[in-house]
């Protein structure tokens, strides 16, 4: 509908924005515009709309005003288990806003707010960044737009007087009164100490508890498989697939069909390997290399073409869209796709005929690439290997034709490795602990996996390929989505730097990108390496979809994209589709708006998977230490200190990659006094001192499961000075 050439929409937002407005109710602002009957309809949802959307907010007597002529900001709370939180603004270049714990209103942790900033509040320092930490602008929650989640996983408990549920996540400071389960609706019988999932009622005031009720008894806590199945409510992951899906997949054939090479590169001939983790069931990339003529090499990346098998808006393309992406727990793998896809026709296995989209590109000798060209087509993997197997062959000499071929991979992975860090790429890697279950799924083994030269040849490789595509599509100016990690906000790397300074560390503009590579590789090998990369991360921007290309902070790249993970990301099975058609005479119309919402909500859906995958893997490595607590022999493991305070010893377990903190009660060999100029703890008696950097051996002494955290005991007499690595 529009009116003088323009929409109500913008008419509306042309009223609000003029400079001698004065706030309006929706009637008003219907009657200045001269609408009546069902336009007045349209009006008020269109307001709704905008509300909803952030562009305008509600104030007294239900007014209508822009967010920034009211000192109101529209963005997501994130709440910290003290009680306080943060408003992330939906709108790009804002600052995040302090809100203190009484000022977050009956707001939980995710949920889509508008704050009020407080002009009268002096900013307040940052929590937990020390005295010298930057200062943020307060403000308090005046309006709930969307809650992040309608339900909430606990546990049991009561009272003389009420049954009430201790809510999984900390940051959910209120128990939540329900009503007794055996009484309630659907009578659900639920013990004392059952794992359960509340639907909460509207909770209005801060002052009262809330309310809910008992829509589910997950069973007892400590039963095999409760805890895992409380993450999977907790973070509402899909179990099943739809009926309709599944038949959808039936149909599927589960070998190659001849009528389906046709006018595919036959790669079959070729000798294209898959290196992946030893346990994994899906391959869904494989690459080739050549050496060429000048010293140069011929790359060949090849994905599994899952295009050819998930027709869009079809049953399989609407679930995997919805869900966004495979998740991937301690005990099991929620798929994006049926396995009858993603370990079957899709899996690249070898000795098998498989289609794929392959990417081509030609390197000089001194590792620019030359040309691109792509295509799709069919290959038959001659090997599987694992990461382990590959690092043994590149750690042999040459040796075979499989060998002789990884190592000149390898000659030209380096090189693009090396290439790239000199260009500015960031080195961000942390190393990743794998937690081994057995059936019951309890924790029988951490295991510390390493990014070895196995890793990282896979890892240059896709990299080249992304940007392959991400370049070759910008260049036609064709609309895809594109993974982007936008530069990062100046006065936060300014907090980080303060932050950096506490540690004893020089450090100069981290604005400046060739600083934090030379901050980077001088914390190396340190024992404090982890947390200070956790403290830059969090000075980052966060990487995400977009359906414009912003660039990539930190791989130093203008153009990149997802493409190499199809079976997994629906991301990157929207760049297959969109490079498919690049040269077609009849392509697809592109609703840039359509790709914008699609890259919001795959944006979202990683965010909820990845903290699913974190809290699940935290989680088992808890049980795991809680056994360790119960063991006849308790284990004892290796720690550096990485802080020191008036408490005790912040430690990290480096084969854990879990910190602790040994509290200076557990040091009972002596008294024990905080040097702070020096940060450090010195014996009054024996004159003995722990500092940052110093290696210890460790025990578990206790683990506080609620709130995640574990306290060690020192198994040595004295420390050792750890062994520091350049």
């Amino acid at each position: 509908m529009t009116k003088n050439g323009r929409t109500i929409r913008e008419n509306v937002l042309a009223i609000l924005r003029d400079p001698d407005y004065r706030p309006r109710d929706r009637d008003e602002i219907a009657r200045a515009l001269g609408s009546k009957g069902p336009q007045k309809v349209e009006v008020r949802k269109i307001l709704r709309e905008l509300e909803h959307a952030g562009e305008i907010v509600r104030i007294r007597e239900n007014r209508y005003v822009l967010p920034a002529e009211a000192d109101l900001v529209t963005g997501k709370l994130s709440i910290h288990q003290a009680g306080y939180g943060f408003l992330v603004p939906e709108k790009q270049g804002e600052a995040d806003l302090f809100v203190a714990a009484e000022n977050t209103g009956t707001a939980m942790n995710g949920d889509r707010v508008v704050v009020r900033i407080s002009r009268d509040v002096p900013p307040r320092r940052d929590q937990g960044r020390g005295k010298r930490a930057g200062q943020r602008t307060e403000g308090r929650v005046i309006r709930i737009l969307e809650r992040a989640r309608d339900t909430i996983v606990g546990t049991l408990q009561s009272s003389k007087n009420f049954s009430y549920v201790v809510p999984d996540d900390p940051r959910i400071v209120h128990n939540v009164y329900v009503k007794s389960p055996r009484v309630s609706g659907q009578k659900l019988a639920a013990a004392l100490g059952d794992k359960v999932v509340v639907r909460l009622e509207d909770w209005q005031s801060r002052h009262v508890n809330p309310e809910g009720e008992i829509i589910e008894v997950l069973g007892s806590a400590g039963a095999p498989g409760v805890d895992m199945l409380s993450i999977i409510r907790k973070f509402n992951l899909p179990t099943e697939f739809p009926r309709a899906v599944v038949d959808e997949a039936k149909r599927i054939p589960t070998s190659v069909e001849q009528r389906t090479l046709e006018g595919r590169d036959d790669l079959r001939r070729k000798f294209v390997v898959t290196i992946d983790p030893d346990d994994a069931r899906d391959f869904d990339d494989a690459i080739d290399v050549e050496k060429i003529g000048n010293g140069g090499w011929r790359l060949g990346v090849h994905i599994a073409d899952v295009s050819a098998y998930v027709t869009p808006d079809g049953a399989l393309d609407r679930e995997a869209r919805r869900r966004g992406n495979s998740i991937y727990l301690p005990d099991r793998v929620i798929p994006m796709l049926p396995e009858r896809l993603s370990n079957g026709v899709c899996s690249l296995n070898p000795g098998v005929d498989r289609l794929t989209f392959s990417v081509f590109i030609e390197f000089d000798q001194n590792g620019r690439a030359k040309n691109a060209r792509f295509a799709r087509s069919v290959i038959r993997s001659a090997k599987r290997l694992t990461y382990k197997e590959a690092y043994a062959i590149l750690q042999s000499k040459p040796n075979g034709e499989l060998s002789r071929r990884l190592h000149s991979a390898w000659e030209l992975a380096s090189l693009l490795r090396r290439k790239r860090f000199e260009h500015g790429s960031l080195d961000l890697d942390f190393p990743e602990v794998k937690v081994f279950v057995d059936e019951n799924g309890k924790p029988v083994r951490l295991e510390r996996v390493e990014n070895d030269e196995s890793h990282q040849l896979i890892e240059e490789f896709m990299l080249a390929a992304n940007e392959a595509v991400a370049r070759e599509l910008r260049h036609r100016s064709v609309p895809t989505i594109y993974r982007v990690h936008e530069d990062p906000d100046p006065e936060k790397l300014g907090e980080y730097r303060e932050f950096i300074l506490s540690f004893g560390y020089k450090v100069g503009d981290l604005t400046h990108r060739k600083e934090v590579q030379r901050f980077l590789a001088s914390v190396r090998g340190k024992p404090e390496e982890q947390a200070l990369k956790i403290g830059l991360l969090k000075s980052l921007k966060r990487a995400r979809y977009a359906a414009q290309p912003l660039g990539h902070y930190g791989l130093a790249k203008a153009n990149y994209l997802h493409f190499t993970s199809p079976i997994r990301r629906y991301a990157d099975l929207v760049v297959h589709r969109t490079l498919a058609e690049l040269n077609s005479p009849r392509r697809s119309k592109i609703d840039v708006g359509q790709l914008e919402s699609l890259a919001d909500h795959i944006s979202d859906t990683e965010r909820n998977a990845a903290d699913a995958e974190i809290e699940s893997v935290r989680l088992k490595k808890l049980q795991f230490f809680q056994q360790q607590l119960e063991a006849r022999e308790p284990q004892v493991f290796r720690a550096a200190i990485v802080d020191v305070r008036n408490y005790g010893l912040v430690v990290e377990l480096p084969d854990a990659v879990m910190t602790g903190l040994v509290h200076v009660s557990a040091l009972t060999d002596d008294f024990y006094r905080f040097d702070a100029a020096q940060r450090r703890l010195v014996g009054r008696r024996s004159n003995r001192r722990y500092a940052i950097g110093d290696e210890i051996r460790v025990y578990v002494a206790r683990v506080d499961t609620f709130k995640q955290q574990i306290d060690f005991a020192i198994a040595d007499s004295a420390p050792k000075k750890a062994l520091r690595r350049r």
